[in-house]
């Protein structure tokens, strides 16, 4: 898996993966396949569905919280504001009919940003090898 910057962004903490399946399929991929892992699913919040609460249209956007525990627990210990990271989140986006793109913080930049060892990279790297996989990458 290739770390690329979001589209429209400078940023190279975030990575983007364009997803082969339609938006409804990708985000149940995406639960699927962290609970089958024993990643807990905190919660799936439709963005879409919230900003016509508000009496506003959006293209379809769904925040899905992310984490486990025994993982995340030791980069919060080590540097509590970390907690701004975690859970980890995963943004499923479809800006363009049939464009499905699913963006998440690296890794990488979660150490850098929150200044934790390297070491501690191993507790949270995997879920992108994993939102790679249910992905088809």
């Amino acid at each position: 898996m290739t770390e690329k910057n979001a589209p429209g962004t400078n940023d190279p903490g975030i990575v983007t993966i364009k997803s082969r399946l339609s938006f409804s399929q990708t985000v149940e991929r995406l639960k699927t396949a962290f609970q089958s892992h024993g990643i807990k699913v905190f919660d799936v919040i439709d963005q879409q569905a919230e900003a016509r609460t508000a009496g506003l249209d959006m293209p379809p956007m769904v925040l899905i919280l992310f984490g486990n525990p025994k993982a995340g627990t030791p980069l919060m210990v080590a540097r509590p504001l970390s907690g701004l990271d975690l859970p980890l989140k995963a943004l499923v986006t479809e800006a363009k009919a049939g464009e499905v793109l699913v963006s998440f913080n690296s890794s990488k930049y979660i150490l850098k940003r929150h200044g934790l060892p390297n070491e501690l990279g191993s507790n949270i790297a995997p879920a992108e090898l994993l939102i790679a996989s249910a992905l088809g990458e």
